[in-house]
């Protein structure tokens, strides 16, 4: 296939235009053959209407069938689309196109506030800015009518909505209509209980946007100064102060285990689960062998972290004995059948997905599911009866897939084991528990892997080198250090296994025509990628111009600048490059695994998608009770768009937590000096995550040097105008920490480290920026800087 990475994109919009007027003026690609199927050919204007009229049909084989386009009609349009594109007039999102700006068919949105005539407005949960912050969410105003049967909902309600395009061009862009309310904020306030100098008690809210709270003396209960509280809002005026009085002591602000609390609180996450909740869990029964199958007698092993609660996964491996299949091996994964227990529409499914996942803190985990299946009923325990549903894989010795099928079965855990425990007992040094089934089960899985992992290494997925820091927190609850675990080979096992099981129950369900929620990560979008190109640019790395990217060409930068200066640096611009992985019916793939056919299977006990995944299995390939319903087919595009919405949400709070523990543990060290790298270059300032904690603080703009500082946004870097010194992303700096706000999460630093020579191309473009995009402002230790946080993963 020729490529196009030589080609600039003026010089490949030229030659389309040249192709596209040569055809329509010979009216034919061959001699003495006329094309008639350019006769009737949509304009660009033609095609912009019907992308922004159909969302749900913007791609490019639902255009082509929308007008009618066969033959060469195809090609020109795929060249206007090229064009459009390259434009800025369109932008790709999943497999289908879309114009800038513009929303989902449906989304999960915000009401924020009334318009002039009273009607709700609302703005997009999620909205991507990308680091431009004039790209603001749109505003979406909320349909209402008498016959409108949707639930009530108000200011500060999250809501699950159907988007409209506005017709009349009036008022916003966008209209909505209500499918269902996902949360309700309470009128209650989260804080701090401050006293002033007058022996006032107030509120200090934990989020900064709402107003204090005035609270009377006998409203204060058992409550003391310093206590992190939940106050209920009893009066609150246009005009005077916000009253209200003390609903739960959530614990002492000096007590570390009182800051996850803040997140749970801050982020709406439901914590508690309702009687009706509980109750159905405690009369759940452990289940019989019944109908299905008996794999009791197979030693499938769990192998979790040393400190997990619940298991949810085991495995079991042994050579395939097939004589076609020389060096093959059968590889069996059993998964906790939750579907057996929590059926569609019961207390503990509506519970469940509100919950969306269960949600990890340092000190304490949020699950999903009560704790009678979560760690009892549906955890594969070591030498108890447990249902489970399995997938058993045959893999040839190159590591590919030859075939798969499903099961129902009782099943019995042979052993439960600890990473490490397992990875000792390869390495040669078995302990009590392991000794015994070295032979029969350790090695033969440890066989499996290496087989398997050829084909990954076939496969070529990305391959980002990031290890994650983990806190450890001593008996109080204060923390104490933070690690980076060790990867082992036995991490690596299991998450090949998990990966293998999520692939084939999407390829079986896919061959049965059965709606599913798939786990899909789209590629780059064109303007991330141009900006990685950039870049990259700057370290003499080049990336291919136009291609259809692939993660072997990233896996091939990141092999450039391995065990090199920049290898951190690369890995994070590269990182940030990739968009979000989601939840979606319709498929497009798993980029970053490289994997055509992926969905979450795995992990029942802890993800509300996994357990509709369990329940389309069942119901497609008819193994028992507790199949898909009908109902829940029906609304799996807004399952997807919640539960995407839940885990964007746990993964914010679990990341405010980490910050919030480590402002804490710093709190007492203002003045000290630390070593860190530059996590992240912002137009206001540098953050700047701490070697030994992982925690990121910021550095103002303001506070850095003694002239104008310019940003870079390409390069990642922020330089003197004057001199061409500066900071750039991943330098390794000392930083001086001025001031830390536990219950905000925020350090912030002072930059010890002096500037430093730029790349020329860094140079280059602050040479051009003389004017100034950037200024020092005031300094001092007044000056304002933005929440601490932490980069996705």
């Amino acid at each position: 296939m020729a490529r196009r990475s030589h080609t600039s994109p003026e010089k490949g919009k030229s030659m389309r235009t040249e192709r596209r007027a040569s055809k329509a003026k010979s009216g034919s690609n061959e001699p003495g053959r006329a094309d008639t199927s350019l006769a009737y050919l949509p304009t660009r204007e033609d095609i912009l209407k019907f992308i922004e009229e159909n969302p749900d049909r913007a791609g490019k084989r639902d255009i082509a069938k929308a007008f009618n386009l066969k033959g060469n009609a195809r090609i020109h349009l795929k060249d206007i689309l090229r064009d459009l594109t390259d434009e800025g007039e369109l932008e790709k999102r999943s497999k289908k196109l879309s114009r800038p700006g513009s929303m989902p068919s449906i989304a999960v949105l915000d009401i924020t506030g009334r318009d002039s005539d009273g009607g709700l407005m609302a703005r997009p949960a999620d909205w991507p800015t990308n680091g431009d912050v004039e790209n603001k969410a749109p505003l979406v105003l909320i349909r209402r009518s008498r016959e409108d049967k949707g639930p009530a909902v108000g200011i500060g309600d999250r809501i699950m909505a159907k988007i409209f395009r506005n017709s009349d061009n009036s008022g916003p862009r966008f209209t909505a209509r209500v499918i269902k309310r996902l949360e309700h904020h309470e009128n209650s306030v989260l804080g701090v209980l401050r006293q002033t100098e007058k022996g006032d008690w107030r509120l200090e809210p934990v989020d900064r946007k709402q107003p204090e709270v005035l609270i009377d003396k006998d409203q204060i209960g058992e409550a003391k100064a310093g206590d992190l509280v939940e106050v209920e809002v009893t009066r609150s005026k246009r005009f005077g102060p916000t009253r209200g009085k003390v609903s739960q002591v959530v614990g002492a602000l000096d007590s570390e285990k009182a800051l996850s609390m803040i997140a749970i609180h801050a982020h709406d996450i439901p914590h508690i689960f309702p009687e009706s909740v509980l109750e159905q869990a405690e009369k759940c029964k452990p289940l019989e062998l019944g109908k299905r199958e008996d794999w009791r007698n197979i030693p499938l092993v769990t192998i979790d972290p040393a400190d997990a609660k619940d298991h949810d996964d085991a495995v079991y491996a042994e050579r395939d004995e097939d004589p076609n299949n020389l060096g093959g091996y059968i590889v069996y994964v059993a998964i906790a059948d939750v579907a057996a227990y929590v059926a569609s529409g019961s207390p503990m499914d509506r519970e469940a997905l509100r919950r969306g996942n269960s949600v990890y803190f340092p000190d304490r985990v949020v699950p999903m599911l009560p704790e009678r299946i979560s760690n009892n009923l549906c955890s594969l325990r070591e030498g108890e009866d447990r249902p489970a549903l399995a997938a058993r894989m045959i893999f040839t010795a190159e590591g590919r897939k030859k075939s798969h099928t499903f099961h129902r079965v009782m099943m019995r855990s042979a052993a439960h084991l600890a990473y490490g425990q397992a990875q000792a007992a390869i390495d040669g040094a078995p302990d009590d528990v392991t000794a015994p089934i070295m032979e029969s089960v350790l090695k033969p899985l440890w066989e499996a892997y290496f087989v398997m992992k050829r084909g990954r290494d076939n496969r070529e997925p990305l391959e980002l080198d990031l290890p994650e820091k983990k806190i450890l927190l001593t008996p109080e609850g204060k923390v104490d250090k933070v690690i980076i675990p060790e990867r082992l080979d036995a991490h690596k096992l299991i998450e090949e296994c998990m990966i293998q099981a999520n692939v084939s129950a999407a390829e079986s369900l896919e061959q049965k025509k059965q709606p599913l929620i798939f786990r899909i990560h789209d590629s780059p979008s064109m303007a991330k990628q141009e900006g990685l190109r950039e870049f990259l640019r700057s370290l003499n790395i080049s990336l291919a111009r136009g291609a259809e990217l692939r993660p072997a060409q990233f896996n091939g930068i990141l092999s450039q600048v391995k065990d090199s200066d920049h290898e951190e640096l690369v890995n994070q611009v590269v990182l940030r490059s990739q968009s979000q992985a989601e939840y979606n019916p319709e498929n497009i793939g798993h980029f970053g695994l490289n994997l055509h056919k992926y969905a979450h299977f795995t992990s029942p006990i802890r993800r509300y998608a996994d357990l509709i995944v369990h329940r389309a299995l069942i119901g497609s390939l008819h193994l028992g009770a507790g199949g898909i319903t009908r109902d829940e087919e029906a609304n799996l595009a807004e399952i997807a768009a919640e539960i995407s919405q839940t885990e964007r949400r746990a993964m914010l709070a679990e990341r405010e937590t980490v910050d919030r523990l480590i402002a804490h543990h710093l709190a007492g060290q203002i003045g000290d000096t630390f070593q860190g790298r530059v996590s992240g270059v912002t137009k206001a300032g540098l953050f700047v995550a701490l070697a030994t904690y992982g925690a990121d603080g910021f550095i103002p703009i303001s506070t850095l040097g003694y002239e104008y500082y310019l940003y870079d946004e390409a390069n990642h870097s922020v330089a003197g105008e004057r001199s061409g010194k500066g900071y750039r992303l991943g330098d390794i700096v000392d930083v001086k920490l001025i001031e830390a706000l536990p219950v905000a999460g925020a350090l912030r630093f002072e930059m010890v480290s002096e500037p430093r020579p730029l790349p020329s191309t860094t140079k280059s473009f602050h040479k051009s920026k003389r004017s100034g995009r950037m200024s020092r402002g005031k300094s001092g230790p007044s000056a304002a800087f933005p929440r601490s946080r932490k980069r996705g993963r």
